[in-house]
């Protein structure tokens, strides 16, 4: 039997990727999609909660604190790579209840996670700045306690909410890089001169960039720009939600199977999935 990289091992790996250069790091939303998606030599794979919410019958932020941690237990358990937890906001206000949620997740056997500084609430979208910063501390104390290895990301969701205050943001940035993470990202930002200057400003952070649609910008433009880690959030799942719900709205609706030429031959899925467990035995 083959020897499986350990935790350890992968969280060594994870840190040294954010260390240069610029790797993408795609969302899986199950066991199969993260099997495929390593299958094609990338060498971290993150989760998505909107992504595994849908698949579960939930809208985003819809899932509870142990359906996440279930399910990053399972896609640590099935990968070789490091695996980064889509953590939502800690499933918590207060700092010591994002610190207990921190210290859950990283006994998964997560290499990375992310904590988000949007509260869900459409009139107050964002945490007050004192406390989304004391959120991170909690956070970066529960790794540390830990062990420290896990790589925090700390998010700023203003682009995403409706607060696209460039200023803020970067203003969140700094002062969430200050209180421990190790990894900036501040999803939303969709033209080049916005990506480059979250960059310049929090350099040398690294950051994360999620491409969830397509922006004209490739993986070699935003590796100019200085980007170390490219995700695509839950776009993986909604493109194929997107195949899905046009060929079944086809037959519902027009009693036609046209759509269904789009899809994935059933030999080559099977071959995949028969080798890949070969490999795993």
């Amino acid at each position: 039997m083959r020897s499986m990289p350990t935790v350890a091992d992968k969280r060594r790996t994870f840190r040294t990727l954010h260390q240069q250069g610029c790797f993408v790091i795609p969302n899986p939303w199950d066991v199969g999609s993260a099997r495929y998606l390593q299958s094609l030599g990338f060498k971290a794979l993150a989760s998505t909660s909107a992504g595994f919410a849908f698949a579960e019958g939930y809208a985003d932020n819809a899932i509870t604190r142990d359906m996440a941690l279930a399910h990053l237990r399972e896609l640590v358990a099935v990968t070789d790579v490091p695996v980064n937890a889509d953590f939502e906001g800690g499933f918590a206000d207060a700092p010591e209840g994002v610190g207990e949620s921190v210290t859950l997740a990283v006994a998964t056997g997560v290499a990375g996670l992310s904590i988000e500084d949007s509260t869900g609430d459409k009139a107050n979208p964002l945490y007050d700045f004192d406390l989304s910063v004391a959120r991170i501390r909690a956070a970066r104390a529960a790794i540390d306690k830990a062990g420290g290895e896990v790589i925090l990301t700390a998010r700023s969701e203003g682009f995403l909410v409706g607060r696209p205050d460039l200023d803020e943001t970067i203003r969140r940035l700094k002062a969430f890089s200050a209180a421990g993470a190790d990894c900036l990202y501040a999803p939303g930002l969709r033209t080049r001169e916005l990506i480059g200057a979250v960059i310049t400003a929090v350099a040398p952070k690294p950051v994360n960039i999620i491409m969830s649609s397509p922006l004209g910008i490739t993986v070699a433009e935003l590796a100019a720009l200085g980007t170390r880690r490219i995700s695509v959030g839950s776009a993986f799942a909604r493109t194929a939600w997107g195949g899905f719900m046009r060929a079944a709205k086809q037959v519902a609706e027009e009693g036609r199977f046209d759509a269904l030429a789009e899809g994935a031959p059933h030999a080559e899925l099977n071959a995949f999935f028969r080798a890949d467990a070969k490999k795993r035995s």
